[in-house]
């Protein structure tokens, strides 16, 4: 069924019915492979239908789908939030006055500090939300937004070096992990996860989506078959000796959906910000400060250690599950006896 561009009594209110409309086709389109509550998904979807209240009320929707197993979804919707906020504080009477140089101008300004990754996830965020718009307003009005003159990119320059820690830190944070005070029914829980981020390299999310069935014993070691980004399964490997202790005092105790290794008290699947929160917790206790304190941090430390101690690419690139040899290729960047090298030119 298609609808009025300006379908609502303000522009605000149509702002929220398209953007609702929007992300439910999304979620559509995007794997379903890991999703955990089918119910819990069609109730979600129903909501983005019928009752979207404010832009929070649409954050907190697009939060449980990512948490029920449709991933990437923030990815459209984060860029779209923005750009609503924007929208309002110009006073625009009509969405009609959205245009070409309209948004330019709004990337400008959101993505300045933004490396170019992002901003080309900004890019197709809006190029899709607009397209999404031409396709099923009731008026055949088209925006025909391209954004192909956007200057915003330029180059690897608007590129970040990931944040990680270096071995000093790391040895910090391992022994912060294990003295810090966590309540004691989840005190085995939280160690045996951020140590298997930290020891393997793997993503929260695919810790989040471990099985019982997925880790098994092979000597000295665990085997863990995870899967990555397109539903792709790899095998990452962690000593017995690192997890052990944890791993049975939490297999003791859990009492999980779904057969999932990780779970919150009510035996659902964990959210990855409150992965992040523990992580930011245990760095804060260790008096460790980086410009990105998250979970995902974690992953750029063993991904820089192992480069560092191997200088070997492809390793890297399957440990950490990359499809592009090219995506590995950041850690290249933290190479110190490459760089001593250009210490003698003189």
């Amino acid at each position: 069924m298609k609808y009025l561009i300006d379908c609502e009594s303000s522009v605000e209110k149509s702002l929220l019915f398209w953007i609702g409309r929007f992300i439910k086709y999304k979620v559509t389109t995007l794997s379903n492979r890991q999703v955990s509550d089918k119910d819990r998904l069609a109730n979600l979807m129903r909501d983005l239908t019928l009752h979207v209240s404010s832009i929070e009320h649409l954050k907190t929707t697009v939060k449980e789908i990512r948490n029920v197993g449709i991933g990437g979804i923030h990815i459209y919707f984060i860029p779209i939030a923005k750009l609503y906020k924007y929208i309002l504080n110009f006073g625009a009477n009509s969405l009609k006055e959205i245009d070409e140089e309209f948004l330019s101008e709004f990337l400008a300004i959101e993505t300045s500090a933004l490396s170019d990754a992002t901003k080309k996830n900004y890019r197709i965020a809006l190029l899709a939300f607009f397209g999404y718009l031409d396709k099923q307003n009731d008026e055949k009005y088209t925006f025909l937004i391209e954004l192909k003159n956007w200057g915003g990119l330029g180059g690897k320059g608007g590129d970040k070096l990931p944040s990680y820690m270096h071995k000093k830190e790391v040895s910090r944070f391992i022994k912060a992990i294990d003295e810090f005070e966590f309540k004691p029914q989840i005190l085995s829980r939280n160690r045996l996860i951020v140590k298997t981020i930290l020891y393997t390299g793997i993503r929260v999310g695919e810790a989040l989506g471990i099985k019982l069935k997925d880790i098994f014993e092979e000597g000295e070691f665990f085997m863990i078959q995870v899967r990555g980004k397109g539903n792709k399964p790899r095998i990452v490997m962690i000593k017995k000796s690192i997890i052990s202790p944890d791993l049975k005092q939490w297999l003791d105790i859990r009492n999980c959906q779904d057969a999932l290794l990780f779970c919150n008290k009510f035996g659902k699947k964990l959210t990855q910000a409150y992965i992040s929160r523990i992580v930011e917790k245990i760095l804060m206790s260790a008096g460790i400060k980086k410009e990105k304190n998250g979970a995902h941090m974690l992953r750029h430390t063993f991904a820089t250690m192992l480069y560092q101690k191997n200088h070997d690419l492809i390793l890297v690139q399957e440990s950490l599950g990359h499809a592009d040899i090219n995506t590995s290729r950041i850690y290249t960047h933290f190479d110190k006896e490459k760089l001593k090298k250009t210490t003698d030119i003189y």
